[in-house]
């Protein structure tokens, strides 16, 4: 978790936006890509899309990234904890050290123009993508961002996966091409990661916009429900807000939380262990 130290580092505010045009032709070229999909239509094309967007999504993003890494709201063995961060890098959404240091920026620093990565008060766009085309190196560098995940940055595995999360995809598409040739190449890869990216960016825009407040905190965070379908779960964002430590961000019988389902699973057999329950208020 995040250290005195790392509290009080300057993240140099009003340092000057700058785009990156690297990172405008990465995302435009996979989003492009992702067009050609009718050429290569099938079935089983599509719910190879459908089937990694929730393995990449909800057991990658979801429980790995966030709900395990960044909030530490359970624990698992180290073995399978590796598992599920594989699963998060697959995602394309950056290595998990970056992931984690941006998000527990997001949550101390939580719409501060500044200091939070994808302040939602700098307008949809911008906490939606626009934070990644214009990189503020205290939130993209990685000797600025890892004091915020001190502990994943002494692990060399995950400085490993950091590093060369991009290169996971190579294999990834030859397993791909092999069971199904380019269909699945393009339904896998583009499609899948183009959906994934615009539910994902989702709770950083639309759930600090629309949506009802169950719990009156010091931001603008909402619960909105076809968010919270498209992430699975994570769109109960005024829950996870005030609450951000808890392992299920559904809180009311109503909001459907698939991600929790796999983690009180994982409790059942024994493999997650002090998982952080809601108050029970």
């Amino acid at each position: 978790m995040l250290t005195a130290h790392s509290r009080q580092a300057p993240l140099r505010p009003g340092e000057k936006d700058r785009i990156s045009w690297i990172t405008v032709l990465f995302f435009g070229s996979f989003h492009a890509l992702a067009c050609l999909a009718p050429w290569f239509f099938s079935w089983s094309a599509l719910g190879v899309a459908i089937g990694l967007h929730w393995l990449f999504g909800s057991l990658g993003i979801c429980l790995g990234y966030h709900r395990l890494l960044t909030h530490r709201s359970f624990k698992l063995p180290q073995w399978l904890e590796y598992g599920f961060a594989i699963l998060g890098t697959l995602a394309i959404q950056g290595g998990p050290i970056f992931w984690v240091a941006g998000h527990r920026l997001h949550h101390l620093h939580t719409e501060d123009v500044d200091q939070d990565p994808y302040s939602a008060k700098r307008g949809f766009w911008w906490s939606h993508v626009l934070w990644l085309f214009y990189p503020k190196q205290a939130f993209f560098e990685a000797r600025a961002y890892r004091r915020f995940a001190p502990e994943l940055a002494r692990d060399p595995f995950y400085r490993f996966l950091d590093r060369y999360f991009l290169l996971l995809q190579v294999p990834l598409a030859v397993v791909l091409y092999a069971l199904g040739g380019w269909s699945f190449v393009i339904y896998g890869i583009f499609v899948r990661a183009v959906m994934l990216w615009q539910s994902t960016w989702l709770i950083n825009s639309a759930s600090h916009m629309w949506g009802y407040r169950t719990f009156n905190v010091d931001d603008n965070s909402r619960n909105l429900w076809w968010a919270a379908l498209l992430t699975y779960g994570e769109g109960w964002h005024n829950n996870h807000h005030a609450y951000p430590n808890v392992a299920k961000a559904g809180l009311q019988w109503w909001e459907v939380d698939s991600t929790w389902w796999v983690i009180n699973g994982l409790r059942s057999l024994g493999l997650a262990k002090r998982v952080v329950l809601p108050p029970t208020h």
